[in-house]
């Protein structure tokens, strides 16, 4: 069923189609796009933490399917070098839209300089951190941010990455 499902996938993403012709498979058709669009960030980042040479495990289907939380990926200068699909959804921008910018893109007038201190200060210190920060989305409207992030070591010791997980809270 596996060799189906990356077969389907490959097939299909090649196509731009956003739900299947029969409207009783309207709902599945959507629901494969999506779980294409997973399939393809989650072999995105195992690929990234294999040519990086992570230490780090982390079960990405989980937080993508399960808890539905974006994934943001930096280098050690905090660019972004990956953004989970899903983020369109949560501040309206695309990932090849933030692909190289610093997270700070998503903050603004209103965000607490008091918690994007104490960010700072765990990045800082290498160390993980929590935090629900207001953000701005691309039209400017507002949300909460809730944002679990660490660093992201190689095999040697060596810092690679950062990595957080998000998710639009109320």
């Amino acid at each position: 069923m596996k060799e189906y499902d990356n077969a389907a996938y490959r097939y299909y993403s090649g196509l731009d189609l956003k739900s299947l012709p029969l409207m009783s498979w309207d709902i599945y058709g959507l629901y494969f796009d999506i779980l294409c669009k997973n399939y393809d960030d989650v072999t995105t980042l195992l690929r990234l933490s294999e040519d990086n040479n992570w230490s780090y495990t982390s079960k990405f289907n989980e937080a993508l399917l399960q808890k539905e939380q974006v994934i943001l990926v930096t280098d050690t200068q905090l660019n972004i070098v990956h953004a989970t699909h899903n983020i369109v959804h949560m501040n309206g921008y695309s990932p090849h839209e933030i692909l190289g910018k610093r997270p700070k893109v998503f903050q603004g007038e209103g965000t607490s300089k008091e918690t994007t201190g104490q960010i700072r200060k765990a990045i800082e210190n290498r160390i993980p951190f929590e935090a629900v920060i207001l953000n701005y989305r691309k039209d400017g409207s507002t949300y909460n941010c809730w944002l679990r992030g660490e660093p992201i070591f190689d095999t040697s010791g060596v810092l690679v990455n950062f990595i957080a997980y998000e998710k639009e809270v109320a």
